[in-house]
């Protein structure tokens, strides 16, 4: 593989033995074994965010300040950036019938979410209940994207049963026909799942061997009965995202526009692993950053990978 270092060359193909186009509509979860990622693994390549001890963003790290492991092991920074760069961001919105009376927020916050992107990021929605339907497939500029994912998220009711898992594949589907080097999926939902074809170890195992950020916001009632919380922290905490549950329904806005700002001051870092491949193993990842008068940093990334076959 060519390597270069103005692209991320950890790459994922998305096989789907029986999926359908990816510019339909409507996208329907396949049976859980028809769907097969593929990790070919040259740089492995991490968007990290980096916060003082205060929950500020630190912007003006160099590469020396940073120091990175795999399985415990040293290794060696090949590829380091700090600049905005364009991402493709997959919205992912829960239309089950609880979520009727905080839409309105959500459309809100997504307006929010918008103004405050690139105008050369690429979005789509994906809205769900019991099926899992593509929107805005491959919107990117124009002044008037919000009003465009208003109406992307409002074009579906809100009733029926909740398929999250399957939504979630649906996206990352979607998200690998994306043509940016960064890519986001953002999860507004309860978390609860009882409609899904496909299972929470699978959906896991998937985001695992993406190369997607996942951000995921909880909007439930503490009284909620199929609210679940720890699947969306999960789903952050893996690929170096972040789970967000507001305390008013009104404060999805501002957490909205804190992903956006999230996203637009990361590190980019890349290395090649030490580690002999064994294809379908579990690595762990380990980044840590230290500067004089910055105090103790906090670095979030995703906590690992399975590596892939590079004979694929």
């Amino acid at each position: 593989m060519h390597r270069s270092c103005s692209l991320a060359l950890f790459t994922v193909a998305l096989f789907a033995g029986s999926a359908q186009s990816q510019t339909a509509p409507s996208v329907e979860a396949g049976e859980p074994k028809s769907y097969v990622f593929s990790a070919k693994i040259d740089l492995v390549v991490l968007h990290a965010t980096v916060r003082d001890g205060k929950g500020w963003l630190v912007a003006d790290l160099t590469q020396p300040d940073f120091k990175l492991y795999e399985d415990a092991a040293p290794q060696t920074i090949k590829l380091f950036r700090h600049e905005d760069i364009p991402v493709t961001v997959g919205l992912v919105v829960d239309h089950s019938g609880s979520m009727r009376p905080k839409l309105p927020n959500v459309i809100a916050a997504a307006r929010t979410f918008a103004e405050a992107s690139r105008p050369d990021d690429e979005m789509f929605v994906v809205n769900f209940n019991e099926k899992a339907t593509l929107e805005l497939s491959g919107a990117n500029g124009g002044a008037n994207r919000p009003e465009q994912l208003a109406r992307a998220i409002s074009s579906r009711p809100t009733l029926g049963q909740t398929a999250l898992y399957d939504a979630v594949v649906a996206a990352l589907q979607r998200l690998q026909t994306g043509s940016r080097e960064k890519r986001v999926l953002i999860v507004i939902s309860d978390g609860g799942d009882n409609a899904s074809k496909h299972t929470l170890a699978e959906v896991l195992t998937l985001v695992e061997q993406s190369t997607a950020l996942v951000y995921t916001v909880g909007v439930f009632d503490e009284d909620d009965p199929d609210k679940n919380p720890a699947v969306l922290r999960r789903l952050a905490r893996i690929t170096g995202g972040e789970a967000f549950f507001p305390k008013e329904l009104d404060d999805v806005v501002s957490i909205c526009e804190r992903i956006a700002r999230d996203i637009r001051n990361q590190y980019t870092v890349g290395y090649v692993s030490t580690n002999v491949e064994q294809p379908g193993v579990y690595r762990s990842i380990r980044l840590e950053a230290r500067a004089a008068g910055k105090g103790k940093l906090a670095v979030r990334t995703r906590s690992g990978y399975i590596a892939g076959d590079s004979a694929k």
